[in-house]
C-alpha cells in the first residue's frame, strides 16, 4: 500500500490569474455590483448560448428570484426532488408555498418524472429538478409529466457545464439556476446566476435583487448615471460584487478544462471500481454529459460487513475526506413534522444508505487519485469478510 496521503474532499483550483483579478478589482476602488458584474453577465450568458444571466449572492437566491417571477404563490405547490440540499424545498417555503417531495430513481439519483407525474395536482405551479453530481435531469420526460402551464425551474447548482441531449444546460427551459460556491465547478467563494430566454423576468430579477430599486449603484454613479432612484417593490439583498466577479471571469474561461480533468478522474474510477464486488456502478445516460461535480460511490451493503458510515470512517484514518449528497429531506426534524417519511421514498432512501462521494477536483493527481482507488478497494475488500 502507498504511504498515506491527505486528500480533501475538495480543493479550489484557483491560480495567480484568479487572484491578480480580484487585486485589480480591489485598486479600482469599486467593490461592490459594477462593471465586472456585468461583464461577468455577459460573458457568463454567451457560454450558455445568448441568455439572459442575473448574477447574484448563491443559488439559493436564484432559486427564490426565479420562483418570485413565476408568480409563485401562498398555497401553490412546487415539486421538487426527495434527495436535494435543503435550498430546492426551503425557497419554496419563502413564499408560504408547499414543496412536494418525488422519489428518485436508483440508477441516477435523479427526480423521478413517474413519480412527479403523480404528484402533480391542479396547485402545482412548477418543477425543480436538480442535476444530481453534474448529470442532467429528465427534462423531456419532467416536461410531459408535470403538463401545461407548470414552470420548469432548473436546480443547476451542480451542472456548470453539462449537456442534455447535445444542449448545453441553460441554454433551453424556463429558468436555471447555477452555483458558485467554494467546492463548485465554477468558483466564486459564494455566488449563483439566473438565467432565462424571458427577458421581463430578468430584468425584474436584477432589480429584485437589489431592494427593487429602479438603478443600481453603478449605474447612478458613474457616466450619466443620476443619484435619483425609484423602489418599484419590494425586493432582496441578492447582488453580488465586482470582486466575486472579477474572480468568475476567470474561472469561466478554465471551466471547460476544469469539467475536462473531472471526466478524467471519473473514468478512472469506473474502470477500477466496474470489477470490483461490493460496489455499484453509477449511471449516467447515454444521452447526456455529465459536469461531474460528483462521483457518487454506491457500496453493495447487502454484501458487505461495513456499513456506508464505517466506509467513511476508515476512509477518513487513511487521510481520505469524503462526502454524502444528500441526506434525503425526510432525515430532518423540520420535514418530518410536515408529514414526510421514509416509506414514501424508497429510491432516495436506498440511495442514502449506500452513498459516498468521492473526492473529484481538477487539481488531483493520478497518485492521488490512485492512493483513493486503492484504498477503496481495500476497505470494501476487507468488508466482504
Amino acid at each position: 500500500m502507498t504511504p498515506m496521503m491527505t486528500i480533501p474532499f475538495h480543493r479550489p483550483y484557483i491560480s495567480d490569474e484568479e487572484i491578480d483579478a480580484v487585486a485589480d478589482s480591489l485598486r479600482k476602488g469599486w467593490i461592490t455590483m459594477g462593471e465586472k458584474t456585468v461583464e461577468f453577465e455577459k460573458r457568463f450568458a454567451a457560454y450558455i448560448g445568448g441568455r439572459n444571466a442575473v448574477a447574484v449572492n448563491s443559488c439559493t437566491a436564484a432559486l427564490h428570484l426565479a420562483l418570485k417571477v413565476i408568480g409563485l404563490r401562498e398555497g401553490d405547490e412546487v415539486i421538487v426532488p426527495a434527495m436535494t440540499f435543503a435550498a430546492t424545498a426551503e425557497t419554496v417555503l419563502y413564499f408560504n408555498a408547499r414543496p412536494v417531495f418525488a422519489d428518485v430513481d436508483r440508477d441516477t439519483h435523479l427526480i423521478d418524472p413517474a413519480d412527479v407525474a403523480r404528484r402533480v395536482t391542479k396547485k402545482t405551479k412548477a418543477v425543480i429538478p436538480v442535476h444530481y453530481g453534474g448529470q442532467p435531469a429528465d427534462l423531456e420526460e419532467l416536461r410531459g409529466a408535470a403538463g401545461k402551464g407548470v414552470w420548469m425551474i432548473e436546480d443547476a447548482a451542480h451542472s456548470l457545464p453539462a449537456w442534455y441531449r447535445g444542449k448545453l444546460i441553460g441554454s433551453g427551459g424556463d429558468i436555471t439556476c447555477f452555483s458558485f460556491y467554494a467546492t463548485k465547478t465554477l468558483t466564486t467563494g459564494e455566488g449563483g446566476m439566473a438565467v432565462t430566454p424571458n427577458e421581463e423576468w430578468a430584468s425584474r430579477m436584477g432589480r429584485l435583487r437589489l431592494h427593487g430599486i429602479s438603478n443600481d449603484a453603478w449605474k447612478r454613479y458613474t457616466g450619466a448615471g443620476s443619484w435619483k432612484y425609484d423602489v418599484m417593490e419590494v425586493g432582496y439583498k441578492y447582488n453580488t460584487t465586482d470582486i466575486n466577479s472579477a474572480m468568475g471571469l476567470v474561472q469561466l474561461k478554465k471551466v471547460d478544462e476544469m469539467r475536462n480533468s473531472r471526466e478524467r478522474i471519473a473514468l478512472q474510477y469506473d474502470r477500477a471500481f466496474a470489477a470490483c464486488p461490493g460496489i455499484l456502478p453509477y449511471r449516467v445516460k447515454e444521452d447526456r454529459v455529465s459536469s461531474w461535480h460528483l462521483y457518487p460511490l454506491r457500496l453493495d451493503i447487502d454484501r458487505l460487513t461495513v456499513s456506508r458510515d464505517e466506509f467513511i470512517r476508515q476512509m477518513k484514518e487513511r487521510g481520505i475526506s469524503t462526502s454524502v449528497h444528500f441526506i434525503p429531506m425526510h432525515h430532518f426534524s423540520f420535514y418530518r413534522e410536515m408529514g414526510l417519511r421514509a416509506d414514501d421514498y424508497p429510491g432516495a432512501e436506498w440511495i442514502f444508505q449506500r452513498v459516498v462521494s468521492l473526492p473529484i477536483f481538477p487539481s488531483m493527481t493520478d497518485a492521488e487519485v490512485q492512493y483513493v482507488i486503492d484504498n477503496v478497494i481495500d476497505i470494501v475488500s476487507r468488508g466482504r469478510g
